[in-house]
């Protein structure tokens, strides 16, 4: 014999919860939204506390900070046949010609040797950097203001 079970939620009309308590809400079996109830049974809460912080933490810098994207002076030897094959710098004689903000650089660090003659237009560079290509007969000129002053 088929029996018809009627649905729970047409016997209890009416009810604030339809048989089912305090379950079945959006945040109420759990203490509420977010961080709610982290306090309660804190003895099992305190490992999460611990390695989960919130709130305001840390600071900020004030004020304009750049951030560069830099390459060494090793990396510019290295990829000058290739740049120079893209027509990304060019070459006279023995000396180079690049401009690294072109490609995309902002800093030129002076890690690595210099063996070739290189004039390297970029906006900012170090003191290693400079000295390094100008020991090997180059030039750093560097662009401040939208003027390309010389330095090297």
């Amino acid at each position: 014999m088929v029996v018809n079970k009627r649905r729970k939620v047409s016997r209890m009309r009416g009810t604030r919860t339809h048989g089912w308590g305090r379950l079945h809400r959006n945040s109420g079996n759990r203490g509420g939204a977010g961080y709610a109830g982290t306090g309660k049974k804190a003895h099992v809460k305190k490992q999460w506390r611990w390695d989960n912080p919130f709130g305001k933490f840390g600071f900020k810098m004030q004020g304009v900070v750049t951030e560069h994207i830099a390459i060494n002076v090793e990396m510019v030897e290295h990829a000058l046949p290739g740049w120079v094959a893209d027509k990304k710098a060019s070459q006279s004689g023995q000396s180079f010609t690049v401009d690294l903000g072109a490609l995309g650089f902002t800093k030129l660090l002076g890690s690595g040797k210099v063996t070739r003659k290189i004039i390297i237009n970029v906006d900012a560079a170090s003191e290693g950097a400079m000295g390094k290509v100008k020991a090997a007969g180059g030039e750093v000129h560097l662009k401040r203001d939208g003027s390309a002053g010389s330095s090297a």
